[in-house]
């Protein structure tokens, strides 16, 4: 995500959306940023509509936006002005707390407060199937084969479902019951990391399914990243970082070895609380940030500075998402 030219600016924004950034908050507003300026350039201001903002997913493509508002999914499309959703998904009964795209944005799932985990299809608008969790569903992530999805719940469990065979394949425990906030998987498929409630990280390097005698999901390390509540963990695209977000009002960013050795790199410092989301961008050389401090914002990881922030909302910043690659 290199800085614009004064020339390229203009064009990117109106052209082609190189660079889309956006925030949800408990205010009920979805804000669309210019990532460079610090300018709000569109905002969704869903008046007299109920629920607060959870979670954004940008589509791979570019084209849509997808919103966890309390039990229902609004699609939004990005290149439109309308503050109405292009398409909803209802089904839930409780918050959805997660979204995920496919790569090729045939399906999204979601992820929910009421146990389940909902697989919807984009093309015809419809649910297409639902795999019941139990417990709350607090956190997924799609495998990069798009065959496999992971979960992560209330209870402390992390699951493989296989949309394949539709089955739970598999199953992990790490610390018992204490809940699992947060999972994120590599683009490359190789190593899987979870995050608890009372922050500490568990890292599995992730073997084919087809290799011999040897298990799926083979615990390496864990580490204790922040001593208080952990909010949100994520791999870098390009597999080298792994960044932390806590209620202790940091982000921690952690460079990883080729032998899985986690080592802590930088801690941004800025936000004056809460910190609740984060998006890598696409070059692994930028992190967008959103905290109940009403704020987000963009971080240079090589040096660790907080070069621009993103103010707006009137309540806590609970969630972003930043695309910034190839549509």
């Amino acid at each position: 995500m290199p800085a614009p030219t004064s020339h390229s600016k203009a064009n990117t924004a109106r052209n082609d959306m190189s660079v889309i950034l956006v925030t949800g908050s408990y205010d009920h507003e979805i804000r669309f940023w210019e990532a460079w300026s610090g300018i709000c350039s569109r905002t969704i201001a869903r008046t007299g509509e109920p629920g607060q903002v959870n979670r954004l997913a940008i589509s791979p493509d570019k084209q849509f936006l997808a919103a966890a508002i309390h039990k229902k999914v609004n699609i939004y499309e990005i290149g439109k002005t309308a503050n109405e959703p292009y398409t909803t998904f209802e089904g839930h009964t409780m918050n959805v707390t997660s979204l995920c795209f496919h790569s090729e944005c045939k399906w999204l799932a979601t992820g929910s407060e009421d146990g389940t985990i909902k697989i919807w299809d984009l093309r015809s608008s419809s649910l297409q199937r639902t795999y019941v969790n139990g417990p709350p569903v607090n956190d997924i992530c799609v495998y990069p084969n798009q065959g496999e999805l992971i979960s992560c719940d209330q209870a402390g469990s992390i699951k493989q479902w296989d949309l394949t065979e539709n089955i739970c394949s598999h199953e992990l425990t790490p610390a018992g019951d204490t809940p699992i906030r947060s999972v994120t998987i590599g683009h490359d498929g190789g190593c899987l990391v979870a995050g608890n409630n009372k922050g500490k990280c568990f890292v599995w390097k992730v073997n084919e399914e087809s290799a011999p005698g040897v298990q799926r999901f083979q615990a390496v390390t864990k580490f204790q990243a922040h001593t208080k509540y952990l909010t949100r963990c994520l791999l870098s695209p390009d597999a080298r970082y792994l960044a932390t977000c806590s209620a202790d009002t940091t982000v921690k960013i952690w460079s990883i070895s080729h032998n899985y050795d986690f080592r802590l790199e930088k801690t941004l410092t800025g936000h004056q609380r809460w910190i609740w989301d984060c998006a890598f961008s696409a070059d692994s050389a930028y992190l967008v940030t959103a905290s109940s401090d009403h704020t987000a914002r963009l971080w240079e990881l090589a040096t660790g500075i907080n070069v621009r922030q993103y103010n707006g909302h009137h309540k806590a910043a609970v969630c972003c998402a930043l695309h910034d690659g190839a549509a």
